[in-house]
């Protein structure tokens, strides 16, 4: 069988417009020479004077913005974190009951986060890209120029203070100064592109050794000003004389390392990496195992050989796929659109959607999704490639389809199944 991919590729559309200017408004560098100097190699500080919007990003959430979460929004955790003298505050400092209609306990008490705040603890205002509009629109355009998911946190902090000790990140970042001023020290690995499973908790003495010594970067971020850092990268900030409020924009992208977990995991199926230890081996002893783990080896060499690269990107997907959330929809409008649909109408598709179409084996076609698979008649596979691939097209100009009221169905259907939005 064969995928149908739309121009972008891979169940991609093209990039469009939007997801560059989101990628521009973080590097100074055009993308291609920041992808291939700076992506996952080396710092790039961004200065406001060098970026495209003038006004920074107080668009994407500013001081008001972060007052109006903290107090009228029914935040709960763990949407916040609150950071005191490089350690967590327990949540229980800052959360109580909502008071009737809300009898829930884990809600943010503003006149607690006060407290905190003027004594000096950073808060942390977490999941952004799925809390506030300008960010969860950011964090999509973004998403899409990169092909990641994204993460979005937001780091208010009191004058003077420091929220964290220096500490490596085991993600990708961008961080973008909103208000204020924030001294930034940048410092090289102790342990290059470190896994999720690799902390820096773990090596504790390494990043505190390194840290007190040259920095690679040492720099005052401004408004509007942008700093990108590979993961592992040693970094520390504190406030200066005003309070300040910055974004962190991790970067949830896969390794080499997820290719070889699922390798592993797709192993199961080799009856010789099965295969019992034979009777009565003491594991402890190197030289009874060695044997027994050439012949392992051999066994695992010969089927990642024979691997199919096709299992390997579904088991991917699967993890990769739901770690990004499309655009929203609006169910009340979506359902009205449902009723007034006519072949004047015009549909696009979801922004964000992942998906494949694979045509089947019973002359079907599959629209497979993050979390379903829609199965639909073969004669529909012309329409949703067109549409897919689109950035809009009138209900009556699906190709493919016999009239308009087939035509009519099918977007009906990819409208209830949110697949598509009206335009």
């Amino acid at each position: 069988m064969t995928t149908i991919d739309p121009p972008g590729g891979h169940g991609r559309p093209a990039v469009p417009s939007a997801a560059t200017r989101a990628l521009e408004r973080c590097v100074s560098v055009e993308p291609a020479k920041f992808a291939a100097a700076h992506w996952g190699r080396a710092p790039l500080l961004s200065r406001a004077a060098e970026l495209p919007n003038p006004d920074g990003f107080t668009d994407l959430l500013s001081p008001a913005d972060a007052d109006e979460l903290l107090s009228r929004r029914g935040l709960r955790t763990p949407f916040l974190r609150v950071a005191r003298d490089g350690q967590l505050v327990p949540a229980a400092r800052f959360t109580g009951g909502g008071g009737a209609g809300a009898e829930i306990g884990d809600q943010v008490l503003d006149e607690r986060v006060l407290e905190l705040y003027a004594g000096g603890a950073t808060l942390v205002l977490q999941g952004l890209h799925r809390l506030w509009p300008a960010l969860i629109d950011f964090a999509r355009d973004l998403g899409t120029a990169l092909t990641q998911p994204l993460q979005v946190n937001a780091y208010l902090t009191p004058p003077g203070n420091q929220g964290f000790a220096t500490h490596y990140d085991t993600h990708d970042v961008f961080v973008l100064q909103v208000d204020g001023r924030k001294h930034w020290r940048i410092h090289p690995p102790v342990l290059i592109d470190p896994l999720e499973k690799q902390p820096w908790g773990g090596r504790a003495d390494e990043v505190s050794a390194t840290a007190d010594g040259p920095a690679a970067l040492d720099v005052v971020l401004e408004p509007g000003d942008a700093l990108y850092l590979p993961r592992g990268w040693l970094h520390s900030a504190q406030a200066q004389e005003t309070s300040s409020l910055h974004l962190t924009v991790g970067i949830r992208a896969l390794t080499r390392y997820a290719l070889v977990e699922e390798l592993l995991a797709l192993a199961a199926e080799d009856p010789r990496l099965r295969a019992g230890l034979p009777f009565g081996t003491d594991v402890a002893d190197p030289d009874v195992i060695e044997p027994e783990l050439t012949e392992t080896v051999e066994a695992l060499r010969d089927w990642l050989l024979r691997a199919d690269p096709a299992a390997v990107a579904a088991r991917l997907r699967g993890r990769s796929w739901p770690a990004a959330r499309p655009a929203p929809i609006r169910p009340l409008a979506q359902a009205a659109a449902l009723t007034a649909l006519t072949a004047d109408s015009r549909i696009a598709p979801r922004p964000g959607l992942r998906w494949q179409l694979t045509p089947t084996a019973d002359a079907r076609v599959a629209l497979r999704l993050v979390d379903r698979t829609v199965t639909l008649p073969d004669q529909c596979g012309p329409a949703l490639h067109a549409l897919l691939g689109s950035t809009g097209l009138r209900v009556g100009d699906l190709p493919g389809l016999d009239d308009d009221a087939d035509r009519l169905v099918l977007a009906r259907r990819l409208l209830r199944e949110a697949v598509a939005v009206p335009v």
